[in-house]
């Protein structure tokens, strides 16, 4: 395209490929009381999506083992039957799904999909009580677990009787089947015909609150899909205002699939994402650099999207090894922000160049999107607004606040969830004419471009990872010796925060033996790494809450 017909500033490029009869096609349409933007064109469901991308390209590599996009369908076919014919799943019904990142999660979760099931993402890190939760919360009809989780299950006091698909166990429950086993059971079949719909639910993600149990986010199959084509519509529209022309790559892409597939970001923005664009994707069981780095190098991956921590290992395992990297194109972020230095090592060490973005669990993962040369000017912000989202700060009235001005992000459009997983008691004060509260406080420039300056909600964002002060403090108070706990974040320079604790109570507390003692109730990377025993009761405001602040500052001056 010539320079004189080369659309100049980003919004011009989003018109020109939103426009009528264009592949990114808008249209308003009435869903849930207001209008949306939603994608005229893109696949109704994701079982549609997963049909548009059969294929006999190398879909899903775990160390040795490899499968295409067609092999990768017939077996979620298999499962699939298996689910509706042999467990008895309906549409709506829950299959929930705990794993490593095995080729397993990935089958699951597109035969569920596929058969009008609700996928739900149980955090694989959970330990027996919240996974015990997790599963009577969501009501699962079946579960699909690996040997760790089926360990867990079996420390439940009081698990629900279900149906279990056990992978790559050696020693399965009594009420489990292998899947390699029913896989063989089931025997050349086809996916059953389901009527999927874009607006029926497609999945439930677990995000922890400030306080309680998580919370189960519910999405429909148009808020994920959304999502998907929003992020190639960014991406179309990058490259439309810096003049590149489309590239055949001559090697198939790959993705590093490093985050865990029970987050948006893993599932939407790695997995969910290469069906369209035919990527491979690599995975791996668990974070290690040293391996990532080799994987990168020997698969050609082109791209990665991971938290600040994972993304500054990388550049450091670059500087220190003679790995070749020069295979990224993209180096992506999310869950929590990257310091600026870093973006500009990023830019440095690789021709990968950084971007990230701000999303929730409740937004699937989109909201604003940053990169390139926009993001080394602005490696504080998070990026301009989707296409199919509205973003405003308001006041603490709720009246819509002018560029440079903080107060509480709010945000609507076709991507945001649908509500939570029987809690309509939290309707009322999540949404108010469609616009959820984010919980975040924020700014929007004069261009537009979002900074995340604060949380409203009593949050830890550790490497990517949301914790609830309140469910560690709950745990904390659970040992029969400590009175009074707080919780907090502490700063941290690989992953942007981490738990920290004040804890008052009888004499001879021992850190060590709190932290052992946490282990039975927590995931272990909510155990506080810092725990300071203070020798008198914590202070208290006038209305009886502990003063987490100073808390908080004391912590920070001991740690310094």
């Amino acid at each position: 395209m010539a320079d004189a017909e080369r659309p100049q500033t980003r919004q011009a490029a989003l018109d020109q490929l939103t426009a009528l009869g264009q592949p990114y096609e808008l249209e308003t349409r009435e869903i849930g009381g207001y209008g949306r933007r939603v994608f005229k064109s893109a696949p109704a469901t994701l079982r549609d999506l997963y049909a548009q991308a059969l294929s006999d390209k190398t879909f899903i590599v775990y160390d040795d083992e490899r499968l295409t996009f067609n092999e990768t369908a017939a077996l979620a076919a298999k499962l699939g039957h298996a689910l509706v014919h042999r467990f008895g799943v309906r549409r709506g019904d829950r299959v929930a799904i705990s794993t490593r990142n095995f080729p397993e999660w990935v089958i699951a979760f597109q035969a569920a999909t596929s058969v009008g099931a609700i996928a739900v993402a149980l955090n694989a890190l959970w330990q027996a009580d919240e996974l015990e939760y997790g599963l009577k919360n969501c009501q699962a009809k079946v579960f699909v677990a690996d040997q760790e989780r089926l360990d867990r299950l079996a420390q439940c006091e009081d698990a629900p009787d279900i149906p279990v698909i056990a992978v790559r166990a050696d020693r399965p429950a009594a009420n489990a089947i292998a899947f390699e086993t029913l896989m063989a059971e089931t025997g050349e079949v086809a996916l059953p015909q389901v009527d999927v719909q874009p607006d029926d639910d497609a999945i439930i993600f677990y995000t922890s609150g400030s306080t309680g149990h998580p919370k189960g986010v519910i999405s429909t199959h148009r808020n994920v899909i959304s999502a998907l084509f929003s992020w190639e519509l960014d991406l179309q529209a990058g490259a439309l205002v810096a003049g590149l022309e489309p590239v055949v790559p001559a090697t198939q892409p790959g993705t590093l699939m490093a985050v865990p597939l029970f987050h948006v970001t893993g599932c939407h923005a790695v997995y969910l994402q290469s069906y369209r664009a035919q990527r491979k994707l690599v995975c791996m069981y668990k974070w290690d650099v040293a391996q990532a780095a080799a994987l990168i190098e020997q698969e050609k991956i082109t791209s990665v999207v991971a938290p600040a921590a994972m993304t500054g290992d990388l550049v450091r395992e670059a500087q220190k090894t003679d790995r070749d990297l020069s295979s990224l194109v993209a180096l992506g972020g999310g869950g929590a922000p990257r310091a600026p230095e870093q973006v500009r090592q990023i830019a440095a060490f690789t021709k990968a160049m950084p971007n990230t973005g701000w999303g929730m669990t409740e937004t699937n993962a989109i909201g604003t999107g940053i990169g390139g040369e926009d993001y080394l000017n602005r490696p504080a912000s998070s990026g301009r607004c989707s296409a199919v989202l509205e973003l405003k700060v308001v006041d603490d009235d709720g009246r819509a606040l002018p560029a440079g001005e903080r107060g509480e992000l709010l945000v609507r459009g076709a991507s945001v969830f649908r509500g939570y997983w029987n809690r309509d008691d939290l309707s009322s004060t999540t949404f108010e004419d469609g616009w959820f509260r984010t919980g975040d406080v924020a700014y929007l420039d004069d261009e537009g471009f979002l900074f995340i300056v604060d949380r409203i909600k009593d949050l830890i964002i550790r490497g990517g990872e949301n914790i609830g002060c309140g469910t560690v403090e709950a745990a904390l108070v659970l040992h029969p010796n400590i009175h009074e706990a707080a919780v907090y974040a502490v700063p941290d320079d690989r992953l942007g925060e981490e738990v920290g604790a004040t804890i008052y109570g009888d004499a001879g507390l021992d850190p060590d033996e709190v932290r052992a003692f946490l282990g039975a109730h927590l995931a272990r990377f909510e155990v506080p790494k810092y725990i300071y025993v203070s020798p008198d009761p914590l202070p208290r405001i006038a209305s009886g809450k502990i003063l987490k602040r100073q808390l908080r500052d004391e912590a920070a001056k001991r740690l310094a």
